[in-house]
């Protein structure tokens, strides 16, 4: 499924949903596909990034199915055993084919409606590599917009088997992008008392 959203300064970019984690803070249970208000908590983020992005793809490792369901091409992980959200984006800048790839978690159904393209104004203003979100209290490193031509470093520093992401983040040239006014919107529900103090 594709939607014709005008990307800034008319370059295409491709959203993709990381919901290809083990659940661990959830008891193990697949987070994208908990109930939230009567639906799959990925369709409260599909909902809000797809209207944002040229294309968009779901990261998943398991119960690929019913994310495919959702209507929108779903992609593992190339590193078995869970390795983590780089392993997502990893296969996020594969799979595109536009030269910017946003992420967002799949358990974070508030998410702001304006992210992908304050992003990317300041991914070009500052000619950065990456620009990522930020709220006053910290980092959100997942919700990141990145270009496409990282890819053969990312599979370099992956390969010699590191896993963070704020660690990646720190060789390439980023830069935080604050949304201030938007704190609550990067709330992860990722455990089952999030999600039930959101529910009631």
């Amino acid at each position: 499924m594709t939607h014709m959203t005008p990307a800034l300064n008319d370059e295409p970019i491709t959203g993709v949903i990381l919901a290809g984690g083990q659940g661990k803070r959830m008891g193990g249970l697949d987070k994208g596909l908990q109930d939230l208000h009567g639906r799959p908590m990925v369709q409260w983020v599909i909902d809000r990034l797809a209207p944002q992005v040229a294309h968009l793809l779901i990261n998943a490792n398991r119960n690929l199915l019913r994310y495919e369901a959702f209507g929108y091409p779903v992609i593992a992980d190339g590193i078995p055993d869970y390795a983590g959200p780089l392993a997502g984006i990893q296969m996020a800048l594969t799979h595109a084919t536009t030269p910017l790839v946003a992420t967002v978690p799949c358990d974070s159904p508030s998410l702001p409606s304006d992210l992908v393209a304050r992003l990317a104004r300041a991914l070009q203003e500052n000619c950065a590599d990456l620009a990522v979100a930020r709220t006053i209290e910290h980092t959100h490193p997942v919700f990141c917009l990145a270009r496409r031509s990282l890819l053969p470093q990312l599979n370099d520093y992956l390969a010699r088997g590191n896993r963070r992401v704020t660690s990646w983040h720190a060789l390439l040239k980023t830069c935080d992008v604050l949304f201030d006014d938007s704190t609550g919107a990067f709330s992860n529900l990722n455990t089952a008392q999030a999600l039930a103090r959101h529910i009631n």
